[in-house]
């Protein structure tokens, strides 16, 4: 049945008592089902699973709103959305419900929208059934037959520019007999936008259609926006606990290489349907596709979610964390046991042996610290700052002239040892990335941190050796939402 009626938010929440109030609804067969109002929740969250064996009447209200948000630190972007977030909510139904949808057209939005449901066996998934003008409501009904995880977007034409801006969701059809019970359960949908101005340019964005043809999008992103899994948003486990992900790829081009830095998925439901591979590190999700990954945390510790088509993970935005607490399995991971120096030769010295000594037990001067640190920064540092110090604008800090970095260089000398995570800001500009501990020895990054003082337009000074060794025994010390100290 389609219906489509002038739309206003208080007949809707009329409505929606008016179902709530509804204990039993008739189905086309005659049957007589239970009725439900659905539980929709937004990204990373996941309604509770569905513990009843048979079927209902299970009924759907999504709202369309166009509105302006964050894309990225100091980048706004205008949405247009389900349910007012991107990625849309997540929808969780039964194997043979029947579903009655329910599609508002917010009254100040400036186009029509409707929804195609890939859980639907029907013309266009419903698109043609939901589509809505602004201010009206359309409503249809189906019957999810397939179990599986799938994704819904707008189709309204050009179809292409609804999605890029940001429509598109997940349904998940549990199969009648429910799916094996797990610890937790998250919700996690890539996509990608395409923006007139550069990755990080500030301001208000617009839609490039250019770059979306040819497919060259300046954001590559979890969750709708850069960060939306990262520090403070991201997701938290236990160790011994077991983790579902619902793995979306909303597109509208690109095909993810989904992996998780630090784990190896027990099993994936290649594609979000029945078929069940077991012990994979990167799985393949199509756009307009899923997958559904498990895994057990074994050990506490950043576990780092990614697009393993690299770049797009530390330059694009594709990067979420889920932090594991809890006690350390030093059987399954030790952390590091040594630090050593490698020679050539053959042999490692450990990183506190006593070493021979230099130009006859003469400290290092000024000069051959800048050299010594200038070959540390090409081996180690340059990839993410670039090669004068200038960073990567809105993902890696520029050291050249920066304020962040003459304000504390014991600060600089921290993160190095200790790694860092969560926003700064660094000559005016945020930054919210990570910093993974860096395996190089007191000596080396005295003098890189050296080097860079005196290099770029920086203060100048020196950081000595034995400086370096009282900051690494004071040991991390909380900063803001980071992992760093001092």
């Amino acid at each position: 049945m389609n219906i489509s009626k002038s739309y206003s938010p208080r007949l809707a929440r009329i409505a929606l008592g008016l179902f709530a109030a509804a204990a039993l609804s008739t189905s086309a067969s005659g049957a007589t089902l239970p009725v439900e109002e659905a539980v929709l929740t937004h990204a990373p969250n996941v309604p509770p699973p569905i513990t009843r064996r048979t079927p209902a009447k299970v009924v759907i209200n999504l709202e369309v709103r166009e509105l302006v948000g964050k894309l990225a630190d100091g980048v706004e972007y205008t949405f247009w959305t389900f349910g007012s977030t991107v990625p849309g909510p997540f929808i969780r139904v039964r194997e043979g419900d029947h579903v009655e949808f329910h599609l508002h057209n917010f009254p100040d939005n400036k186009l029509p929208h409707n929804i195609d449901l890939h859980a639907v066996t029907g013309p266009g998934g419903g698109a043609a059934a939901s589509f809505t003008a602004p201010g009206h409501t359309s409503t249809f009904n189906f019957k999810p037959i397939n179990p599986g995880l799938y994704v819904y977007h707008c189709a309204t034409a050009p179809v292409g520019m609804h999605v890029a801006n940001g429509m598109y969701g997940l349904i998940l059809v549990e199969p009648e007999h429910g799916l094996p019970p797990v610890d937790r359960e998250f919700y996690v949908m890539q996509s990608e936008f395409y923006t007139e101005g550069a990755y990080g340019e500030p301001g208000l964005q617009t839609f490039s259609m250019n770059k979306a043809l040819d497919e060259r999008p300046d954001y590559v992103v979890f969750n709708g926006s850069v960060g939306a899994l990262a520090g403070d948003n991201s997701i938290h486990a236990k160790t011994g606990e077991t983790v579902r992900l619902y793995v979306g790829n909303g597109g509208p081009n690109l095909v993810s290489s989904f992996h998780v830095i630090g784990e190896i998925f027990d099993k994936v439901y290649i594609e979000g349907g029945d078929r069940v591979n077991a012990n994979i590190q990167t799985t393949l999700v199509p756009a307009g596709g899923s997958a559904i990954v498990e895994f057990k945390c074994e050990a506490p510790g950043t576990l780092v979610l990614v697009d393993h088509s690299i770049f797009r993970a530390f330059n694009k935005g594709a990067l979420g964390m889920l932090k594991v607490e809890g006690e350390p399995n030093t059987e399954i991971f030790s952390g590091k046991t040594m630090d050593s120096v490698y020679q050539p030769e053959g042999r490692s010295i450990p990183h506190d042996a006593p070493r021979p000594p230099r130009e006859e037990g003469k400290a290092k001067t000024l000069a051959q610290q800048k050299a010594d640190g200038e070959a540390v920064y090409k081996q180690t540092c340059f990839a993410c700052h670039q090669a004068t110090g200038q960073g990567i604008p809105s993902v890696f800090p520029p050291l050249a002239k920066a304020d962040y970095f003459n304000e504390d260089p014991d600060r600089a000398v921290a993160y190095v040892i200790f790694g860092r995570e969560g926003p700064l800001t660094v000559n005016g500009a945020q930054y919210n990335q990570v910093m993974t501990p860096q395996n190089i020895t007191d000596e080396q990054i005295a003098d890189v941190i050296t080097y860079v003082l005196n290099t770029w337009g920086n203060k100048g000074g020196r950081m000595t050796v034995e400086r370096v060794r009282e900051i690494r025994e004071g040991g991390p010390a909380p900063f803001g939402a980071g992992i760093g100290a001092h």
